[in-house]
């Protein structure tokens, strides 16, 4: 039996989750976790073949964060679920934080397929993190220069901070910024945030400690 761990904050995601696995031969759910910390002290004292780990988990504790730990201790899968289309979540979970990521959008079946993949040993990854549209344009508008200078500042960093971290001027920030508000039919900053906040393309809030 596949010893399964479940991390995800979501009580209805969460049940849906354990009842897909027990449908499936060969998966045991041993612990059911809302906080990735939680889980990660579940899995540093038992034996853990598999974890499906959310990334946003209770009091935005990181499961990316949590799901390194577990790696690094343990020879533990970990199969990131996520709705988060930020581009750093995909990064990270490639760069060692996970051996395969699945976006919660995307079919059941789609799921099982990449958690057997995973635990025969593949990696199983998408090419690029979701497109999603931002009024009058979709992320995938936006140039990956931009997208840094747009989560710098969406972190309060100002034009001056952002300028000398990238090596650019500032009023090249400023161009940069007022571009993807041109581009995206926004009437001001403010608004280009908002909609970057609420589709989840950039995510700031994650504690990793």
């Amino acid at each position: 039996m596949i010893k399964t761990v479940i991390v995800e904050d979501n009580t209805y995601m969460q049940n849906h989750l354990v009842n897909m696995l027990n449908e499936e031969d060969g998966f045991e759910v041993i612990g059911v976790f809302k906080d990735s910390f939680e889980a990660e002290s579940f899995c540093k004292s038992n034996s853990v073949d598999l974890v499906l780990m959310d990334v946003q988990t209770k009091h935005n504790h990181s499961g990316l964060s949590s799901a390194l730990h577990i790696k690094n201790d343990k020879k533990t899968k970990v199969v990131i679920v996520t709705s988060l289309i930020d581009p750093d979540v995909l990064s990270k979970a490639r760069q060692g934080a996970a051996d395969s990521l699945w976006y919660k959008d995307h079919g059941e079946s789609e799921l099982i397929d990449v958690i057997k993949r995973t635990i025969d040993g593949e990696r199983v990854f998408p090419d690029t993190s979701p497109a999603v549209e931002l009024n009058e344009m979709f992320s995938s508008d936006i140039s990956p220069r931009q997208l840094i200078i747009l989560r710098r500042f969406v972190q309060g960093l100002t034009y001056e901070e952002i300028a000398e971290e990238l090596g650019i001027s500032k009023n090249g920030v400023r161009w940069n910024l007022d571009q993807i508000v041109e581009k995206g039919g926004f009437n001001n900053k403010h608004e280009l945030l908002a909609a970057v906040i609420e589709n989840k393309l950039i995510v700031t809030t994650l504690k990793d400690e």
